[in-house]
């Protein structure tokens, strides 16, 4: 029975009588059902736009209300072979967990019978070059049926349900020749027991199973933790907001309750809820995870604020601009998922080989017993070299091909400190001929340092050590750094926007601006990107020169990457007094800094236009579209949840090395994947004119069928590129790396 869905509760109106509403998709399990449901979608009269979103199983739709309705776009997909309901996160996240819950249990039932049905068949295969009798290898054939028959029963219904689906909607998937070798190849096994032949091949099902569950497994957690990151974006904004009424009393309301032209009250060090401009009050934010701008902005009457900004240390009274799903936060969220589906071209080209391979083996196995009944031949033999056909075309080696390699690159990666999220991550980050790099974070270090902290008295160091440990500031936290662990003084005072005062043994100290301190030395560096603070100890002053320490390979990596055939830019959010002395240390001549996350997006998607592959590195929420929608991207492990959800790998460390490694790693795991492709289009033609052939038993077929897997595993194995990236050569990079500290080059 179709889902009845209430208009006025899900669909969104737009402009010009046209709705937009966002279902949940079941049974959209690979890149080919995009062009399925979206063209089938699109030729009803009246929808205007279908997008699907197959990582998410999101599909968004706009129509014209006159004309069409959800309940006739759930109709059609139902008569497509896919069940759709209204999107609900929180239901589809549960669903997702269950189904992967099935999922494991099914790999667990198949792995359990094939590593039992493999010492079975051991001690058949040994005894049939000795002196097994017929009735022990009747006995191991019957226990491995009683094994294997009900496991392959329970654990191969994604693949039985899914080729269904398709033959319900007249499609053919991947799933439809492995489910037909499955059974076909049980089937026989179970005749071939019952009459005491020779050969059984339960282990080559069961062995097939668990390979592929494996896999669907892997892709499926992979979805569950990229949503599941993805959907931190909303927690920046809070669940609830002090709404104020008429008479000045304030109300704790839902963010989601919240409408323009409301008054909320935003008390210190709570996240903003919604785009608003400030009523009253003073107070600095922190909207880093906005724009990528690294030192707080002051704000007062009239100032414009963002939803997910972090106010500092005073209270301010707001009014809404913009409210629910209109946030610039939730539109850097539409960018995201827009950007993400343009990554599937990779998945799109390997099903629609798949649409072509999944009935060529049909026609080819069922061609094979005509041929042999047209020439006389009995139907168990007609049937058997079709099961032999089936088998050996199965496609285990082509589906290993691309698989084995990514394993193994994978776990060379996983040594090396880097991460991957996307399947095809690998293959796109090989391609890739231009670096863009986001600099807070990414050529910094996250956290800011003291970078004179060498050249400052210790007593003083300590003494500002121990007051910042007082002040909320950001700067703050750089000069606790500096100190051994120390409790805070009990009588510190701190004046917002000024600094920290205590009195130290009769004496006053004081850590601040140079007004705050009455400072009268000046700070010898006067870059744009360093904020100097001044501590004050009676009569003593020193200067504290704070910036983002620059990360101690930034510039051999940026040197190697132009050595491996990469052009290298910068597009920060940060100001570009901040951006422009990074970009010189580096050699970087291609820089922009202030841009927000939008022309991030328009800049890769420029640089793409012209040609080039883009990798974006970059660890911030105003990143995360540019890493959408850039061919490849990366992100150090510190980044925010939505820019680690998005980047196809992440990095560990302090160090930009990675970023080489995985250059390195992917390279030589593209050519060995299109060396496996083609060991595998090598194998099915020689192996699949034998077994039509009658010259293969399903046995050998069984057997090639694991050689070919093996070979294609066994090459992906062999010696990749080291963990660890060369030295840089000897000149400027290596000399620059030498001289490099806390992000400052020394002469």
């Amino acid at each position: 029975m179709a889902e009845t869905i209430d208009l006025s509760h899900f669909a969104r109106s737009t402009a010009d009588g046209v709705l937009s509403m966002d279902f949940a998709i079941e049974g959209a399990d690979c890149a080919a059902c995009i062009d399925d449901i979206e063209g089938s979608l699109l030729s009803l009269p009246g929808v205007e736009s279908a997008r699907l979103n197959v990582a998410s199983r999101r599909l968004s739709v706009s129509w014209r209300s006159a004309v069409s309705a959800p309940q006739k776009i759930i109709e059609c997909l139902g008569e497509r072979g896919y069940r759709a309901h209204a999107f609900d996160l929180h239901k589809l996240d549960s669903e997702d967990v269950e189904h992967m819950r099935w999922l494991m249990r099914c790999l667990a039932v198949s792995a359990f019978a094939m590593m039992n049905v493999m010492l079975l068949s051991g001690s058949v295969w040994s005894g049939a070059v000795s002196d097994i009798d017929r009735e022990t290898r009747d006995f191991f054939h019957w226990l491995s049926a009683i094994l294997v028959m009900p496991a392959a029963a329970y654990a191969g219904q994604p693949f039985y349900r899914s080729a269904i689906a398709g033959q319900r909607a007249r499609r053919l998937n991947m799933d439809a020749p492995i489910s037909l070798g499955i059974i076909l190849a049980l089937g026989m096994s179970l005749y071939e027991t019952w009459t005491s032949a020779a050969h059984a091949y339960f282990d080559s099902a069961a062995m097939l199973l668990t390979f592929l569950l494996a896999g669907r497994a892997l892709d499926q957690a992979m979805r569950i933790k990229m949503r599941a990151a993805a959907a931190n974006i909303a927690a920046l904004k809070g669940e609830l907001a002090q709404r104020l009424d008429g008479g000045g009393g304030s109300v704790s309301v839902p963010v989601a309750a919240l409408r323009a032209g409301d008054r909320v009250l935003v008390r210190a060090g709570d996240r903003i809820p919604a785009d608003a401009f400030v009523l009253s009050g003073a107070s600095d934010v922190d909207e880093s995870v906005i724009t990528g701008e690294t030192d707080r902005r002051a704000i007062g009457k009239g100032a414009q604020v963002w939803a997910g900004s972090l106010n500092g240390a005073g209270a301010l009274t707001l009014r809404v601009t913009v409210a629910g799903e209109s946030t610039l936060i939730d539109d850097v969220k539409r960018l995201v998922e827009k950007a993400s589906e343009s990554k599937s071209h990779y998945r799109r080209l390997a099903d629609r080989a798949a649409s072509v391979y999944s009935p060529f083996v049909h026609v080819t196995a069922f061609g094979t017993i005509v041929f042999w009944s047209l020439v006389g031949a009995d139907v168990h033999f007609a049937l058997v070299t079709a099961i032999s056909v089936l088998i050996i075309t199965c496609p285990c080696a082509l589906a290993l091909a691309v698989p084995a390699v990514q394993v193994v690159a994978t776990g060379r990666l996983f040594r090396a400190g880097v991460y991957l999220n996307a399947s095809d991550a690998l293959e796109r980050i090989s391609e890739i001929d231009h670096v863009v790099f986001d600099k807070t974070g990414t050529l910094t270090l996250p956290l800011k340092r003291v970078a004179n902290a060498s050249e400052v008295p210790d007593d003083l160091l300590a003494l500002a050590a121990r007051l910042a440990r007082s002040s909320r500031h950001p700067l703050a936290f750089a000069v606790t750094a500096c100190g051994v662990e120390q409790p805070p003084f009990a009588d510190a005072q701190e004046s917002t926007g000024a600094g920290v005062s205590a009195w130290v043994d009769g004496v006053e100290a004081r850590l601040g601006s140079r007004n705050f301190c009455d400072a009268n030395c000046n700070s010898a560096n006067v870059e744009a990107d360093v904020s100097t603070l001044f501590i004050r100890y009676g009569s003593r002053v020193a200067a504290l020169e704070v910036r983002q320490a620059l990360r101690t390979d930034a510039i051999f990596v940026v040197a190697a990457l132009r050595a491996r055939g990469c052009a290298v830019s910068i597009l920060s959010g940060d100001r570009a007094e901040a951006v422009g002395p990074v970009a010189q240390r580096l050699g970087v001549e291609d820089w922009r800094g202030g841009v927000k996350p939008h022309e991030k997006i328009s800049a890769i998607q420029a640089l793409t236009l012209g040609g080039a592959r883009v990798l974006m590195i970059g660890d911030g929420l105003n990143d995360a579209p540019a890493l959408a929608g850039a061919h490849a991207s990366l992100s150090p492990i510190d980044a925010v949840d939505i820019a680690r959800a998005r980047a196809d790998a992440v990095f560990l460390g302090d160090k930009l090395q990675p970023v080489i490694v995985a250059l390195d790693i992917a390279r030589k795991a593209r050519s060995l994947m299109r060396q496996n492709l083609w060991l595998a289009v090598i194998y099915n033609i020689i192996a699949a004119p034998l077994a039509i052939a009658g010259h293969v038993t399903p046995l050998i077929a069984a057997a090639a069928m694991s050689i070919s897997s093996i070979l294609v595993t066994a090459n992906a194995l062999r010696p990749s590129v080291p963990l660890r990236a060369n030295p840089p050569p000897r000149g400027q990079a290596q000399n620059g790396l030498q001289r490099l500290t806390f992000g400052k080059v020394r002469p």
